[in-house]
């Protein structure tokens, strides 16, 4: 069995304080777009996952579903890498949520889709947003979604600039936490959902708060070149921009040669 793996980006992130498991209360609009990878899941004698070298998810998922399944990991799973790395639109989520789709469709008895969120949820925050269509309102750790209805009819261009690293999800965390980025988390919270709220059109969603974690001045530049909204995609490096033409995505794509590495793509609605 095989299937696309699509990444997504942040198109809001309000970070709040930390919980009582120590990962911090957040709210993010969580949206797929066209860029994906490609995951084949079929039975096999032992567990073996192979094509990224640097895969844990996939595996870790693969492992949950057989535990609770009361089965051996006997699958065969290749990744067929086509997402950037480490870059914030969720590459690593997605691949694991779709094999373990996948591998839950092979079983004499699958599990049903809230068991799934569940073992989802144990592999990382933002695998089980790939196992809902639509864009979802992530809150709580991230894993509490209610989907969104929210305008589809823009144009994105995702940018991982050159020569920026990634940091780690922890560090970006602990810098957060020394700038105390959490002050007034119930009142940012408030006024997201606010403009949530009023989205009715692609433009409205320039309303949205930009993202708590990490900024860069790309987006800046990008919003300049006619970008609607632009901003970093979760922890980052990489940075969105909607346009409601393709014409003005791809003049901002001309524009920005050699910034980095770019994509020109649109939102998806399942993967």
């Amino acid at each position: 069995m095989r299937a696309s793996a699509p990444a997504k980006i942040n198109l809001a992130l309000v970070v709040g304080p930390t919980r009582d498991d120590g990962k911090h209360e957040l709210l993010t609009v969580l949206q797929r777009i066209a860029l994906a990878d490609r995951i084949d899941v079929e039975p096999a004698p032992r567990l073996h996952v192979e094509g990224f070298a640097g895969d844990t998810l996939v595996r870790r998922a693969l492992e949950l579903l057989a535990a609770r399944a009361g089965t051996t990991s006997r699958w065969h799973a290749c990744i067929e890498k086509r997402l950037p790395v480490a870059a914030g639109i969720g590459g690593g989520s997605s691949d694991a949520a779709t094999a373990l789709r996948l591998a839950n469709a092979q079983l004499d008895e699958p599990l049903d889709l809230a068991t799934l969120h569940e073992l989802a949820a144990e592999v990382g925050a933002d695998v089980p947003f790939f196992l809902h269509d639509g864009p979802q309102l992530a809150s709580g750790d991230g894993t509490t979604l209610a989907p969104l209805d929210l305008p589809q009819d823009f144009f994105v261009l995702l940018v991982l600039p050159d020569g920026v690293r990634k940091q780690s999800t922890a560090s970006v965390y602990e810098s957060f936490d020394r700038r105390n980025g959490a002050e007034g988390w119930d009142a940012r919270r408030a006024h997201m959902l606010d403009a949530l709220e009023r989205v009715r059109r692609p433009r409205d969603l320039a309303a949205l708060p930009s993202n708590d974690l990490a900024s860069s001045p790309l987006a800046e530049r990008l919003r300049a070149l006619g970008a609607f909204r632009a901003d970093v995609s979760g922890a980052g490096p990489a940075v969105y921009a909607l346009f409601h033409h393709e014409h003005q995505a791809k003049a901002a794509r001309r524009a920005l040669r050699g910034a980095g590495r770019m994509w020109l793509t649109a939102p998806a609605w399942y993967g």
